[in-house]
């Protein structure tokens, strides 16, 4: 699938139902696509990490239609302790098809994990012509997935350093930086210019950050085409994160390249699951999540959430002390329980794949409704709501569009919907509510080419 950046751009302060929103995506159909997922370890330290179709439709369940696959580069080049390794390419090719069955789009991810003797101040000045050899590790993944429609896009140097080197963010990241993500593109486009490219800022030293936050500025633009700006936001200041948003998005519109938010959610600390209130209780985690998922939807902005896994790994480095990015607290690699007080927001109603143009869309956490503005076009084929029923309307479920159609979904009841009201010219065949996937899909819009407003209430109306 060939992904294409939406062109219009905005002043973020002007945002109403009828400006469309900026950070979206376009798939072949011309459907306006919402990115959200997760981050896929492939291994945890030593530990690999295996996941089988089950995750995928858990994935999907929690509203993910992308996921990110995080490379280790000591299984794809010839770096000191590195080889190329067969077996790890065909996990690969199993992680991407698990995904494309479950209907979920695969980015990669390039990290450091299983290489020796690896210093940032080498990398940038090349020593060893170390350049080449990473650019030889992604020809491997480029010329693997070319032409393949479910891998969409690499992200292709995650969070770049700086430590000693004598130099600063800023010249770093013109000099060396945007250098390397000019030759990266363009050898990549030589095999394949349908894939996006995620690209980040300096990830600054411990102790130095802009708004509390640790990524360095942009302030040249990269001059490629189809790039994502895909800066990663651990903010659990609600006080920073606007500003922190305000700024990437002054850095996208540079850049021309939409938000896709790499990696997002403060760290969980240990004594979180079993804490409700305090500094630490669940009732701030919930909060500052919540108004960093109201921040990201406001935007358009797609977000990809780190990790999809359970809690054997975990780290010691923040204040308040042991910690872990997993989603579930199961200790073991792969988990099932999940830390509600998280998946819960993660997992709120969006519009994932729209035929038409989403103009804006919200849902309220207080009153659990989601509103949806767009314009039809019918065109461009069916449209998906992931809308989380078993979790956020176990009562059941009401669609409003426009004032034409009211449509139920009563739980108790073994079929889709009931209908409470149709005026002529809505269909209400053309809904179909998904358990499985918890989507509701739309074949065609009542009012093609028109604004529409489409709302999601609990209860049955």
């Amino acid at each position: 699938m060939k992904y294409i950046i939406l062109s219009l751009f905005f002043v973020i302060s002007s945002l109403t139902s009828m400006a469309q929103i900026k950070h979206g995506l376009r798939d072949e159909n011309g459907r306006h696509i919402i990115a959200r997922g997760f981050v896929v370890n492939t291994n945890m330290g030593n530990d690999e990490v295996f996941f089988n179709s089950d995750d995928y439709l858990r994935m999907v369940r929690l509203g993910a239609n992308h996921q990110v696959i995080r490379l280790e580069l000591g299984k794809l080049s010839d770096f000191p302790g590195a080889k190329l390794d067969d077996n790890y390419l065909l996990k690969l090719d199993s992680l991407v098809q698990m995904g494309k069955n479950a209907g979920i789009k695969t980015l990669f991810k390039m990290t450091l994990y299983g290489i020796e003797e690896f210093t940032w101040e080498s990398f940038w000045q090349n020593a060893n012509n170390q350049h080449q050899k990473y650019l030889d590790a992604w020809k491997v993944i480029w010329n693997r997935y070319r032409g393949n429609s479910s891998v969409v896009g690499y992200d292709l140097v995650n969070e770049p350093r700086k430590f000693t080197m004598d130099i600063s963010y800023e010249d770093l990241t013109n000099k060396h930086l945007i250098p390397l993500y000019q030759l990266l593109i363009d050898e990549s486009n030589k095999i394949d210019d349908t894939k996006m490219y995620q690209i980040q800022t300096i990830f600054m030293n411990k102790g130095e950050a802009i708004n509390n936050n640790q990524y360095a500025e942009i302030t040249n633009s990269v001059k490629r085409k189809n790039l994502l700006f895909a800066p990663h936001i651990y903010q659990e200041k609600k006080e920073w994160l606007k500003p922190t948003m305000l700024r990437f998005d002054k850095e996208s519109d540079m850049l021309k390249a939409p938000i896709l938010i790499g990696e997002w959610g403060f760290p969980t600390f240990d004594t979180t699951d079993s804490t409700i209130t305090g500094d630490l209780g669940q009732l701030k985690y919930m909060d500052f999540y919540i108004r960093t998922a109201e921040l990201f939807d406001s935007l358009g902005v797609g977000s990809i959430k780190a990790w999809f896994l359970g809690s054997k790994s975990k780290q010691n480095f923040l204040s308040g002390g042991i910690s872990t990015w997993a989603i579930f607290s199961d200790i073991k690699n792969v988990g099932t329980t999940e830390r509600k007080y998280i998946t819960d927001i993660i997992a709120r109603p969006y519009p994932q794949a729209i035929a038409g143009d989403i103009k804006s869309f919200k849902y309220d956490f207080a009153t659990r409704s989601l509103d949806v503005y767009l314009k039809a076009d019918n065109s461009k084929g069916a449209s998906r709501i992931f809308i989380g029923a078993d979790r956020h309307y176990p009562d059941g479920f009401s669609v409003i569009c426009n004032d034409g159609l009211v449509i139920s979904h009563n739980p108790l009841k073994n079929y889709g919907f009931e209908v409470f009201k149709s005026k002529d010219g809505n269909n209400p065949t053309d809904f179909i509510w998904d358990s499985g996937t918890q989507q509701l899909i739309i074949l065609k819009w009542p009012d093609n080419n028109q604004q529409v407003h489409l709302k999601i209430i609990p209860g049955i109306n």
